[in-house]
Protein backbone atom coordinates (compact mmCIF):
# COMPACT_ATOMS: atom_id res chain seq x y z
CA UNK A 1 0.00 0.00 0.00
CA UNK A 2 1.59 3.73 -0.95
CA UNK A 3 1.75 5.35 2.29
CA UNK A 4 -0.95 8.57 2.20
CA UNK A 5 -0.29 12.01 1.97
CA UNK A 6 -0.84 15.25 4.03
CA UNK A 7 -1.77 18.92 2.12
CA UNK A 8 -2.89 22.14 3.57
CA UNK A 9 -3.88 25.10 2.10
CA UNK A 10 -3.24 27.98 3.76
CA UNK A 11 -4.04 31.87 3.40
CA UNK A 12 -6.11 34.71 4.76
CA UNK A 13 -9.52 34.88 4.48
CA UNK A 14 -10.41 35.49 1.13
CA UNK A 15 -8.05 34.20 -0.56
CA UNK A 16 -9.99 31.63 -2.02
CA UNK A 17 -8.94 28.10 -0.39
CA UNK A 18 -11.96 26.96 -0.50
CA UNK A 19 -12.67 26.79 -3.96
CA UNK A 20 -9.19 25.28 -4.75
CA UNK A 21 -10.09 22.74 -2.13
CA UNK A 22 -12.87 21.45 -4.10
CA UNK A 23 -10.71 21.60 -7.69
CA UNK A 24 -7.70 19.49 -6.03
CA UNK A 25 -10.20 16.98 -4.72
CA UNK A 26 -11.51 16.58 -7.62
CA UNK A 27 -7.91 16.35 -9.82
CA UNK A 28 -6.57 13.98 -7.23
CA UNK A 29 -9.73 11.83 -7.36
CA UNK A 30 -9.31 12.14 -11.33
CA UNK A 31 -5.56 10.73 -11.09
CA UNK A 32 -6.66 7.56 -8.44
CA UNK A 33 -6.15 9.14 -5.43
CA UNK A 34 -8.14 8.16 -2.46
CA UNK A 35 -8.99 11.59 -1.15
CA UNK A 36 -10.49 12.52 2.34
CA UNK A 37 -11.15 16.61 2.25
CA UNK A 38 -11.26 18.31 5.70
CA UNK A 39 -10.74 21.75 7.86
CA UNK A 40 -9.75 23.39 10.25
CA UNK A 41 -11.17 24.46 13.17
CA UNK A 42 -13.12 21.57 12.66
CA UNK A 43 -13.25 18.21 10.68
CA UNK A 44 -14.65 15.77 13.75
CA UNK A 45 -17.76 16.52 16.02
CA UNK A 46 -16.23 18.34 18.74
CA UNK A 47 -13.96 20.38 16.23
CA UNK A 48 -16.96 21.62 14.83
CA UNK A 49 -18.42 22.71 18.12
CA UNK A 50 -15.11 24.52 19.04
CA UNK A 51 -15.13 25.81 15.26
CA UNK A 52 -18.68 27.66 16.35
CA UNK A 53 -17.44 29.27 19.08
CA UNK A 54 -14.08 30.35 17.72
CA UNK A 55 -15.66 32.06 14.41
CA UNK A 56 -18.77 33.16 16.89
CA UNK A 57 -18.94 36.89 16.60
CA UNK A 58 -20.16 37.89 19.36
CA UNK A 59 -18.01 36.62 21.67
CA UNK A 60 -14.39 38.47 23.02
CA UNK A 61 -12.19 35.30 23.70
CA UNK A 62 -8.29 35.90 25.45
CA UNK A 63 -5.67 35.43 22.70
CA UNK A 64 -4.21 32.48 24.59
CA UNK A 65 -7.36 30.56 25.07
CA UNK A 66 -8.00 30.47 21.35
CA UNK A 67 -5.05 29.35 20.66
CA UNK A 68 -5.68 26.24 23.13
CA UNK A 69 -8.46 26.14 21.85
CA UNK A 70 -7.34 25.70 18.14
CA UNK A 71 -5.01 23.18 19.52
CA UNK A 72 -7.54 20.86 21.42
CA UNK A 73 -9.56 20.94 18.05
CA UNK A 74 -6.69 20.16 16.52
CA UNK A 75 -5.52 16.79 18.74
CA UNK A 76 -9.18 15.56 18.25
CA UNK A 77 -8.66 16.07 14.21
CA UNK A 78 -5.91 14.06 14.14
CA UNK A 79 -6.66 11.48 16.21
CA UNK A 80 -10.00 11.07 14.86
CA UNK A 81 -9.55 11.91 10.89
CA UNK A 82 -6.22 12.73 9.42
CA UNK A 83 -3.43 9.72 11.29
CA UNK A 84 -6.40 6.88 10.13
CA UNK A 85 -6.74 8.30 6.85
CA UNK A 86 -3.03 8.60 5.88
CA UNK A 87 -2.62 5.09 8.06
CA UNK A 88 -5.32 4.03 4.87
CA UNK A 89 -2.97 5.27 2.56
CA UNK A 90 -5.47 7.59 1.45
CA UNK A 91 -4.35 11.63 1.01
CA UNK A 92 -5.97 14.09 3.59
CA UNK A 93 -6.29 17.52 2.13
CA UNK A 94 -7.37 20.01 5.05
CA UNK A 95 -8.42 24.02 4.65
CA UNK A 96 -5.47 24.91 7.20
CA UNK A 97 -3.53 23.15 9.68
CA UNK A 98 -0.61 24.69 12.14
CA UNK A 99 0.60 27.14 9.77
CA UNK A 100 -2.83 29.04 10.39
CA UNK A 101 -1.98 29.21 14.10
CA UNK A 102 1.09 30.43 14.14
CA UNK A 103 -0.28 32.95 11.06
CA UNK A 104 -3.58 34.39 12.92
CA UNK A 105 -2.26 33.35 16.93
CA UNK A 106 0.83 34.15 16.80
CA UNK A 107 1.05 37.05 13.98
CA UNK A 108 -2.74 38.00 14.41
CA UNK A 109 -3.20 37.99 18.11
CA UNK A 110 0.69 38.09 19.43
CA UNK A 111 0.87 34.92 21.09
CA UNK A 112 4.37 33.93 22.15
CA UNK A 113 5.91 31.70 19.16
CA UNK A 114 7.37 30.04 22.13
CA UNK A 115 3.91 28.83 23.26
CA UNK A 116 2.61 27.93 19.62
CA UNK A 117 5.83 25.72 18.97
CA UNK A 118 5.10 24.00 22.79
CA UNK A 119 1.82 23.19 21.52
CA UNK A 120 2.33 21.95 18.10
CA UNK A 121 5.14 19.59 19.35
CA UNK A 122 2.47 18.15 21.99
CA UNK A 123 -0.36 18.31 19.20
CA UNK A 124 1.23 16.47 16.87
CA UNK A 125 4.85 15.47 17.77
CA UNK A 126 7.02 15.25 14.34
CA UNK A 127 4.04 15.37 11.93
CA UNK A 128 4.27 18.10 9.70
CA UNK A 129 2.27 18.39 6.04
CA UNK A 130 3.95 16.72 2.70
CA UNK A 131 2.58 20.02 0.77
CA UNK A 132 1.47 23.17 1.91
CA UNK A 133 -0.01 25.55 -0.37
CA UNK A 134 -0.43 29.17 0.58
CA UNK A 135 -2.78 31.57 -1.56
CA UNK A 136 -1.51 34.85 -1.33
CA UNK A 137 -3.54 37.90 -1.86
CA UNK A 138 -3.00 41.46 -0.69
CA UNK A 139 -5.29 42.27 2.46
CA UNK A 140 -7.36 44.70 0.81
CA UNK A 141 -8.79 42.33 -1.51
CA UNK A 142 -9.31 39.34 0.89
CA UNK A 143 -11.41 41.75 2.92
CA UNK A 144 -13.28 42.57 -0.12
CA UNK A 145 -13.42 39.34 -1.27
CA UNK A 146 -15.23 38.63 2.17
CA UNK A 147 -17.33 41.62 2.42
CA UNK A 148 -18.86 40.68 -0.87
CA UNK A 149 -20.22 37.07 -0.14
CA UNK A 150 -21.28 36.71 3.82
CA UNK A 151 -21.51 37.86 7.42
CA UNK A 152 -18.29 38.50 8.46
CA UNK A 153 -17.19 35.56 11.46
CA UNK A 154 -15.09 36.97 14.85
CA UNK A 155 -11.76 36.85 12.70
CA UNK A 156 -13.09 38.62 9.41
CA UNK A 157 -14.37 41.36 10.93
CA UNK A 158 -10.66 42.34 12.52
CA UNK A 159 -9.36 44.90 10.91
CA UNK A 160 -6.99 45.71 8.13
CA UNK A 161 -3.68 45.53 10.34
CA UNK A 162 -4.61 42.15 12.15
CA UNK A 163 -4.08 40.66 8.91
CA UNK A 164 -1.53 42.43 7.63
CA UNK A 165 -0.02 40.84 10.58
CA UNK A 166 -1.66 37.32 9.65
CA UNK A 167 0.00 38.11 6.46
CA UNK A 168 3.31 39.03 7.17
CA UNK A 169 3.60 36.12 9.49
CA UNK A 170 2.52 33.58 6.62
CA UNK A 171 5.32 35.13 4.70
CA UNK A 172 7.65 34.62 7.51
CA UNK A 173 6.89 30.75 7.37
CA UNK A 174 7.17 30.79 3.22
CA UNK A 175 10.56 31.65 3.80
CA UNK A 176 11.47 29.37 6.58
CA UNK A 177 10.17 26.54 4.68
CA UNK A 178 10.74 26.93 1.23
CA UNK A 179 10.22 23.11 0.59
CA UNK A 180 6.89 22.30 2.10
CA UNK A 181 5.31 26.01 1.79
CA UNK A 182 4.43 26.66 -2.37
CA UNK A 183 3.64 30.75 -2.42
CA UNK A 184 0.62 30.93 -5.28
CA UNK A 185 -0.65 34.31 -5.99
CA UNK A 186 -4.58 33.98 -5.61
CA UNK A 187 -5.28 38.13 -7.13
CA UNK A 188 -4.54 36.19 -10.33
CA UNK A 189 -7.99 34.80 -12.50
CA UNK A 190 -8.77 31.58 -11.46
CA UNK A 191 -7.43 29.97 -14.42
CA UNK A 192 -4.24 31.22 -13.58
CA UNK A 193 -4.06 29.72 -10.06
CA UNK A 194 -5.12 26.24 -11.06
CA UNK A 195 -2.97 26.18 -13.53
CA UNK A 196 -0.18 27.02 -10.64
CA UNK A 197 -1.43 24.52 -8.35
CA UNK A 198 -2.04 21.51 -10.87
CA UNK A 199 1.85 22.33 -11.89
CA UNK A 200 2.91 22.03 -8.18
CA UNK A 201 0.61 18.81 -7.76
CA UNK A 202 1.67 17.08 -10.83
CA UNK A 203 5.20 16.33 -9.19
CA UNK A 204 3.84 14.60 -6.34
CA UNK A 205 1.44 12.50 -8.18
CA UNK A 206 2.20 8.71 -7.18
Amino acid sequence: MSPGKFITLEGIDGAGKSTQLAWIADFLQGNGVNVVVTREPGGTPLGEKLRAVLLDNRLTIHPETEALLMFAARREHLDKVIFPALARGDWVISDRFTDASFAYQGGGRQVKITKLEALEQWTQGALQPDLTLYFDVPVELGQQRVADIKTPDRFEKEQTEFFQHVRAAYLARVEKYPDRIHLIDASQSLQKVQEAVSGIMEQILP
